[in-house]
């Protein structure tokens, strides 16, 4: 693999404009090599011969002689190798800048992790003397102590200062002793040799150690520390709603110790990992120019090279030890603090295997592709022998299609998921971090095409044997057994998403359990963008839910046996057939409420707005369902419509950030990942038609039920592949702010609260 591409495949998404302009850098050295074999190509004679025959035409006044002209080359061939390393200075001081900020920003964290450990072994030893005195029940009694030294062995280092010799040469007299040797050709390699460039000297000493409990008691740490409440579960939300935040200091109890433990170990592999990434950033770079410089001296065999290299090592970013420091006293106090001084327990935890594509993933899905579309055309001509799509059979197929639809929309949309992986992955949007998957454990495009298809092959399998069962004329006996076809196959649905074992995906399943158990929960857990995503594509799948009802008309008000739609007859039904359209748009009008009231921004309130319209439209259309009156049809189109518009304008301007009247793409964004405008206007010409498309609902409720049950079945299918649209720009827009902030890590609540932080943020307030 070249080098080129493994730079662009290494680079940290979110710091993609920090990075060395490598291609700009190698485009410079290619004008070089052009002009350089340009001058080998042509003799002096007719070198010297066209020139003033050029010179003639255009003047006519004077005569240059031989060595004008080639004084007038060699100008031009300066001027390039001139623009190189002003290019190449600006690139330097580009990643020293950013590389400096970085060491600033991880500097800041060590201290206060350095804190938040003192805190933790202080509370560790009032455990432990609670436990001594039998304060503490007996599964507490093995809980490991730290030992009052071993903050000390764990302090993270500070910041330190690089001391440079007072004859060593600045940044800028290297590059002017450089284009000085440019500009004097051959007496360059006396200037290079009479100036020696001297390096930094040795390691510099750290900072002495700020450690609070290196004096006086540990347990005086306490005093100053409370444990911070986030608000993480639906207990916390309650009683921070309901408590004084003046009352709010939590005592130390045993129970928190774990509870701390924990947050303080994500914090640390969050850390950790934030420290690989600003190794491999100063390592990429330092090989891109160590590159560059390699090809410079190659193409124009001047020692240049060798001295500019020097400037390079002898900058922050090539002397820099402070990450390698950071990393082994990270890996040293996490071992010996979080692991039991296990190094291999330790080390698995910071440093999780990559995931590799496993060929068996490709092969299956591939099988179950073949199956599914076997399975389909089966179905079809079953279909089409029995004639259900006629008048005669639409009785039976209106009951019981919805029953089988629900999971023919669950693999649509896993499909879908699979494809905005895939183009995820190739513009080089970082969704893992997004999403906040767990490395090595987020699904690739395959795999989820691999769960798509086996869902499929699932599905199809049990409705053409539910059809072959229940149509065939010698298998009436086992009528009453197909019955139950639909609602088992829910149940190995359900057994293998709640499975506990490591099998098919666990740590996928367990992180959609949750995600979904906290959007069914808003507004009492903390709302992060994994929640309200889901539940965005929840709504979308109003018609996969409703399909629910009817499983709870069949099997348990017992409808099932006469495969009539007499679910209408039952108060139950009713209810839940107006609650299901509402209850994701007001999971999501909860959760925007919840943003409000804990971020303070104006645009969850005016989000919240938008999905109370749409549970206003959504209960307004399904009274005009059931009553079928032209008042309700006129006030569900005009709801519907209020919606359709406000929707669309949010998923386009917000959403998607497009719709930029001033910016550097009109009518988009500053900054695109698609290199083709035309699929952005495309998009958004497509998004509007699905979302009018969706108001056809309202529109075709007079329709014969097959012919409804079709229609809502296509609506409902394009409601998906909307969905699935706007996921793909909805993080690509979440990336490109990502990429402006340069946030490529996670915020992790740390555990402590000191008392001259609080001081501090009420200061700032």
């Amino acid at each position: 693999m070249k080098f080129s591409k493994d730079f662009k495949r290494q680079m940290v998404p979110e710091w993609i404009e920090a990075y060395v302009d490598y291609d700009g850098l190698k485009r410079i050295l290619r004008e070089i090599l052009h002009y350089n074999l340009s001058k080998k190509r042509e003799t002096p004679l007719k070198s010297l011969e066209k020139k003033l025959s050029l010179h003639r035409t255009l003047s006519g006044l004077h005569r240059h002689t031989n060595g004008d002209v080639e004084n007038q080359v060699t100008r031009e061939g300066r001027e390039i190798e001139i623009e190189f390393f002003r290019k190449l200075d600006e690139e330097l001081n580009k990643i020293n800048t950013f590389y400096k900020e970085q060491i600033e920003v991880v500097m800041d964290e060590s201290t206060l992790l350095n804190k938040q450990l003192d805190a933790l072994i202080a509370l560790r030893l009032k455990v432990r003397s609670s436990c001594s005195n039998g304060a503490c029940s007996p599964e507490h009694q093995g809980v490991e102590m730290g030992s009052l030294n071993s903050s000390s062995e764990v302090e993270m280092s500070e910041h330190r200062a690089l001391e440079v010799s007072s004859n060593s040469l600045s940044g800028s007299e290297i590059t002017d002793v450089i284009l000085q040797g440019i500009n004097q050709d051959d007496e360059s390699t006396s200037v290079l040799e009479n100036n020696t460039i001297v390096k930094s000297n040795g390691r510099p000493e750290e900072v002495g150690n700020n450690s609070t409990n290196q004096q006086g008691d540990p347990l005086e740490i306490l005093e100053r520390v409370k444990i911070r409440n986030t608000l993480e579960s639906p207990l916390d939300t309650i009683k921070g709603v309901f408590k004084d935040s003046k009352h709010d200091d939590l005592c130390f109890k045993k129970d928190e110790l774990k509870k701390v433990e924990a947050k303080l170990r994500l914090a640390f592999i969050e850390f950790y990992q934030k420290l690989r990434l600003v190794k491999q950033y100063s390592f990429m770079n330092l090989s891109a120019l160590s590159k560059i410089m390699k090809s410079y001296e190659k193409i124009t065999s001047r020692r240049e090279a060798r001295l500019y290299m020097k400037k390079i090592d002898n900058s922050y970013i090539g002397s820099s030890d402070e990450v390698n420091n950071l990393l082994e006293r990270v890996e040293a106090t996490f071992i010996k603090q979080f692991s039991n001084s296990n190094i291999q327990k330790g080390m698995k935890s910071l440093r999780p295997k990559t995931k590799k594509e496993k060929h068996s993933v490709t092969f299956w899905s591939g099988c179950f592709s073949g199956f599914s579309a076997a399975l389909l055309i089966a179905v079809a001509l079953r279909i089409e022998t029995k004639k259900l799509m006629e008048k005669e059979g639409a009785s039976y197929t209106v009951n019981i299609f919805p029953l089988y639809s629900i999971f023919a929309y669950i693999v649509l949309h896993l499909l879908i998921y699979a494809a905005d992986i895939y183009f995820w992955r190739r513009f080089k949007i970082n969704y893992p971090f997004i999403f906040g998957f767990k490395p090595g454990t987020e699904l690739s495009y395959r795999e989820v095409f691999l769960l798509g298809t086996g869902l499929a092959v699932l599905s199809l399998s049990c409705f053409l044997g539910n059809l072959y069962l229940d149509l065939g004329s010698t298998t009436q006996r086992y009528k009453t057994l197909t019955g139950l076809f639909p609602l088992g196959l829910v149940a190995i649905v359900m057994i293998i998403l709640f499975c506990p074992f490591n099998i098919i995906y666990r740590s996928t399943r367990f992180f959609f359990i949750k995600s979904l158990f906290r959007c069914l929960c808003a507004p009492l857990y903390k709302v992060t963008l994994p929640d309200f995503f889901l539940a965005d594509h929840v709504t979308s799948q109003v018609t996969a839910i409703r399909s629910l009802d009817l499983y709870i008309c069949y099997y348990g008000l017992g409808e099932r046996s006469q495969r009539e739609s007499k679910c209408h007859g039952h108060g139950i039904y009713n209810v839940l057939y107006f609650a299901v359209p509402v209850i994701p748009f007001w999971l999501r009008f909860l959760q925007c409420i919840r943003r409000l009231f804990e971020e303070k921004e104006a645009m969850h309130g005016y989000s919240s707005v938008n999905y109370l319209l749409t549970i206003v439209a959504a209960i307004i259309r399904t009274i005009c369902e059931l009553k079928k009156g032209m008042a309700w049809m006129v006030l569900a189109l005009v709801s519907s419509s209020v919606v359709v518009i406000v929707a669309t304008y949010w998923d386009i301007v917000f959403d998607w950030g497009l719709l930029r009247r001033h910016s550097k793409n009109p009518y988009l964004r500053d900054k695109l990942l698609v290199p083709y405008k035309s699929v952005y206007f495309a998009a958004m010409a497509l998004d509007v038609v699905l979302r009018i498309a969706w108001m056809q609902l309202v529109l075709e409720f007079k329709l014969h039920s097959l012919h409804r049950m079709a229609i809502t079945t296509v609506v409902s299918c394009l409601e998906i592949t909307r969905r699935g649209i706007w996921s793909f720009f909805r993080i690509e827009n979440e990336h490109l702010n990502n990429v402006g902030k340069y946030r490529a890590f996670k915020s992790v609540p740390l555990p402590f609260n000191y008392d001259e932080e609080e001081e501090e943020s009420s200061k700032d307030d």
